[in-house]
């Protein structure tokens, strides 16, 4: 997990935002937390709106005494769905490869192109990392 936790983080950096559901995973900022996933659910880890931010509360949890910790210390761990549906209309395939996975995108202005990664959700966010990069450059 902590490679697609270091993109994870890229993804955050790169400015995609979050909005929590249940079913989503995440992880904590900080470093010693970096090999636990968490599970938004409506009985265990939910988002809560405290008075001056929000939260992500952890009701029932028995195993650590962790109540809640702020949303900005939350990373999101994007499942293979959800990088995809953030390609939108440039994602044109995933494929096995010898080496893993490869997830075809088409960027504005560009040919098709290949982006390779030992796992699918890599190759996805790299994907999307590529997507990102690719309008910053024609924006700027």
């Amino acid at each position: 997990m902590t490679a697609f936790r270091e993109l994870a983080l890229a993804l955050r950096a790169a400015g995609v935002r979050w909005t929590p559901r249940p079913g989503d995973r995440f992880t904590l900022v900080d470093p010693a937390f970096a090999d636990d996933v968490y599970t938004i659910a409506e009985m265990v880890v939910e988002l809560q709106d405290a008075t001056d931010a929000q939260v992500l509360g952890f009701n029932g949890t028995t195993e650590w005494a962790l109540d809640s910790v702020d949303f900005a210390d939350a990373v999101w761990l994007p499942r293979e769905d959800q990088l995809r549906d953030l390609l939108g209309p440039m994602f044109r395939r995933l494929e096995r490869t010898a080496d893993g996975y490869a997830v075809t995108v088409h960027l504005p202005g560009r040919a098709p192109e290949d982006i390779p990664a030992g796992s699918a959700e890599d190759a996805y966010a790299l994907a999307v990392l590529a997507r990102l990069a690719a309008a910053d450059a024609a924006a700027g």
